[in-house]
Formats: C-alpha cells, structure tokens, sequence
C-alpha cells in the first residue's frame, strides 16, 4: 500500500468562548499590573508632565483642537491620547487632572492591546497560544512600564497592532489558505484603513508608515500582487486619509501654523535628520536584547526562525499562520532598521513591536515543540512551558517592582508640594512669571495649573508681582536684585525654587 501524502497542517481548533474567556482573564491580569498605585507617584518627568498640561488644557479648559502649553507653546504630538483622556474624565464626570487619570488611558489601552492579543494568538493558534501571547506581553518589562505612564506611545501601540492584526484577518486566501465556505470579509481592508488613520492621530504619520510598509513588504515578497492592488484601492487609501489628516487639516484651515511647524517639522523631520540630537546607529542593540529581559533576548531568535521560512521548505503549515509569522517578523526588522537609521532615538519607539513578537514568541514555541517532537521527543513538551515560566517570573516582579520604581525614581524631584504653596501665597489675579526656568518649564506648569510667562533680560529689571526663579540662580544673581524679596523656598522639586516678590502683594490667597 503506498503510503498517503502528508497533508499541510491543519489550523487549531477554534474554541471561541475558551478564546474569549483566555482574553478577559489576561485583560484583568493586565488591570491589575496597570493600574495598581497607578497614581501613587507624582508627575515628575517632562515628557509625561508636557502631555499633562496639554490634557489640563481639556479637561479644565475646554481647549479640544488646540491646547498651548504656558499661553504659547503648541502640542508635541496629535491629540488622540488627550482626547481619550478627555472622553474618559467627561464620562467619569472628573474635571481636575491628576497623576491618576493621566496615566489611565494609557493602562487602559495596554490592556485592550493585551485582550486582542490573546484574542487575535487564540485564534490562530489555539487557546494555549493566546494565553501564553498575552502572558509574554503581561511579563514584558517595557510595556507594562509604558502602560503606567501618561504619554502618547502606548495608543500608537494599540492601534498599529489593530492594523496589523486586521490586515491578517483580510488577507485573501494564499495557495496553502483553507478557506472553504469562508464569507468575504472585504470590509477589513477599511477597518484596516480606519486603523493606520487613528495611528496616525496617535503619533504622526509614522503610526501608518511602519505598519503600511511591513505589509506592502510582506505582499510583495509574497507575490501577492492582486492583494496590494484591492489594498491600494481608492476607498481604503481615503479612509485612512481622511483619519489620520482630519486633524492636520483643522490646523492648516484655522491658521495654526504653529501646530504644524512642531508636529511635521521639529517632531517629524526634525527627529528623523537630527534636529533635535543625534544617536549612534547602533544605539537599539542594547534596548532590542534587554528591555524586557529574559524575554526580549528570545523574540531575535524567533524573527530569524519565521524569516527562515522564506528560503526553507514550509509546505506543511497552515498558510494563515505561517503568513502572519512572517509579516509580523518583517514588522520588527522594518521598525528597528528605521529607527536605526533615524538620528534622534528613544527606547519607547520600540513599544509597538511587542504585541506582534508576542504573538511571534508564542508561534515559535508552537513550531519549536513540534520539530522537537521528532528530533527530541523528551524535550518536546518543555518549549512553550518554559518560556511559560519566564512570563510568569516576568509578571510577579512587574507587579511588585513598579509601584515602588515610579515613587522612588520621582524622589523629592516633585513640584505638586511647591506649587500647592506658590498658589496658597500668589492670588489668582496677581502676576507670576518665571526667571531661567526654560520656555517649557511643564513639571511645574502641570501642578502649577496657571500661565507662567518667562522674564528675559536681567532679574532686577523684574515686573512689579511675584517672580519664581531657580534656588542656584538666585544665590547667584540676589545681589543684582535687591528689591526682590524672597517669600518662599521650596524644600522638594529639581531644582528647587524661591518665590521672590517685587512690590506689594496685591490679593494674598488663603
């Protein structure tokens, strides 16, 4: 009897509701590592106090298109993560910012990314795949770190991953694809569009680029040309325009030049030629293999093993599998080779990459246990407990390591104490300026909640008011000002500040 042809493997067996119930367990593990003392440290870093004066503007202010930072200076980034913040405190009926409700939506974004990680992994790779995806994402140091900090970085994430996901879920039928008596779902190619356009109102147009190439790579690679046709169509392509230039387009038609100089020119371009400063090219190989170790020393290896598929024999996997492998591999050498190449640097540009390496790590494990099975076969069992077990030490120690990092890393550098007495001895109507303390001075402006123009010139020159000034500045500079009086020195904050007044108090508060 002839022997019967291996047949390409068949995909997992679907179990939605096990699916679904893996994907709301690791979205209240997610919970849980977020948003556990998310407000127990004080706002002290500039990037995470900026993005709070741009929400207090919001919230307290009622400034939804075009918020400035101390009257003059336009936001850093497009405003989908302050809107978030917004639509969640309207709803909340919360109309004061704190370091709580800053931080929340970007916790509350990690752990949507979370639930449709395990749920996009549970799908095509079976239940215990989508548990050990959101596990590995649970456990890596860098997203969870990135899920309790206000900033823009972790709703770029969130909506790269929906992209890629959804191009996945599109995808039309390869020549190994088992689709009989699948409907079209011609209508992801949209939610695909829609999804690159919130990117980009997440981050700039970056949030599209990446994602987009990875894909046109991948098609292209694939020689799936009939597929880059449909995506490049007109409807898709103004979807995603629409979206994502919607609030560019405000900016241009209400004269907000300023709003476009920063976003497409110094946090655009400027980043990307150098501008703003400059890395060495070699400056994500530390970040690439450390920031979430053990488990980011791993994902490498699995990116080399979905790439290898390319030029070995792959006849027996699943298509749908095999294809989001590669795509999601090509989508970590493409990010990692941009930013390479771009001249200003930062560890968060790398956040986005870890749903789809957790996805990747979870295949690898999938695929490693099944090639040990003829090669090792007592070994066989360990590839996906292991790494398991990493995730788990993982997410132990982000749990009870994070609290006490934020509280410690913030130290006495907090402004909330200073600012809560500057505001007790400075009435609401007398003027307050500030004196060498930068354009931008935002750690203070965030507790301060008040415009703080900056003087220029010599510090006796001063306006009649109060003026706030650097402790070293003012042990240099007093003797030029004599007719500046200190009224308060404030014990925390980097550096610490004295309060000096020129002339007569006008309306002491309290």
């Amino acid at each position: 009897m002839l022997a019967q042809a291996k047949s390409p493997e068949a995909p997992p067996v679907r179990r939605p509701r096990i699916v679904l119930l893996t994907a709301i367990v690791m979205a209240a593990l997610t919970a849980l590592l977020t948003l556990h003392r998310l407000g127990a440290a004080d706002v002290c870093g500039f990037n995470e106090a900026v993005e709070g004066v741009f929400v207090q503007q919001m919230v307290e202010h009622g400034k939804l298109l075009f918020p400035l930072e101390n009257g003059r200076a336009p936001m850093y980034k497009p405003p989908l993560f302050h809107w978030t913040a917004t639509a969640l405190d309207r709803v909340a009926g919360v109309d004061r910012v704190t370091a709580f409700n800053l931080r929340l939506p970007s916790a509350l974004y990690a752990i949507a990314c979370v639930a449709l990680t395990t749920c996009f992994a549970g799908a095509l790779l079976g239940w215990r795949s989508g548990l050990l995806a959101g596990a590995i994402l649970c456990g890596a140091y860098q997203f969870i770190e990135q899920g309790r900090i206000g900033r823009v970085d972790m709703t770029l994430c969130f909506f790269e991953t929906l992209a890629l996901f959804l191009f996945c879920w599109w995808l039309p039928p390869g020549p190994l694809m088992r689709q009989e008596g699948r409907a079209p779902r011609d209508w992801l190619r949209y939610a695909f569009a829609a999804a690159l356009g919130l990117a980009v109102l997440a981050k700039g147009p970056i949030g599209a680029i990446l994602p987009a190439a990875a894909c046109g790579v991948f098609l292209l690679l694939e020689r799936r040309f009939d597929a880059i046709r449909r995506l490049a169509a007109p409807g898709p392509i103004l979807v995603a325009l629409v979206i994502g230039g919607s609030w560019y387009l405000a900016c241009y038609f209400a004269g907000r030049d300023l709003f476009l100089d920063r976003q497409l020119g110094s946090e655009n371009l400027g980043r990307f030629f150098g501008s703003l400063g400059a890395m060495k090219p070699w400056y994500y190989v530390k970040p690439v293999l450390l920031n979430s170790a053990p488990l980011s020393l791993i994902v490498p290896v699995a990116i080399y093993f979905a790439l290898r598929t390319y030029w070995r024999d792959e006849t027996q996997c699943n298509d749908r599998v095999l294809s989001s492998a590669r795509l999601f591999a090509l989508f970590w050498i493409i990010t990692v080779a941009f930013f390479s190449i771009a001249a200003y640097k930062r560890r968060a540009y790398l956040l986005p990459l870890w749903p789809a390496s957790a996805v990747t790590l979870a295949w690898f494990a999938r695929e490693l246990q099944a090639k040990l099975n003829g090669a090792l076969p007592s070994l066989r069992r360990l590839a996906e407990p292991a790494i398991a077990v990493l995730a788990a030490g993982s997410i132990i120690f982000n749990f009870a390591y994070f609290p006490s990092k934020e509280i410690r890393d913030c130290g006495t550098d907090s402004y909330r104490a200073a600012a809560a007495e500057i505001d007790r001895l400075v009435g609401p109507h007398e003027p307050l300026y500030s004196y060498k303390l930068g354009a931008e001075p935002a750690t203070l402006l965030f507790y301060l909640d008040r415009k703080l123009p900056p003087l220029s010139g010599r510090l006796g020159e001063a306006l009649p008011g109060y003026v706030i000034v650097p402790l070293p500045v003012w042990a240099r500079e007093k003797n030029q000002a004599l007719d500046l009086t200190p009224v308060y020195t404030s014990t925390s904050g980097k550096p610490p500040l004295v309060l000096l007044r020129h002339g007569p108090a006008l309306a002491r508060a309290g």
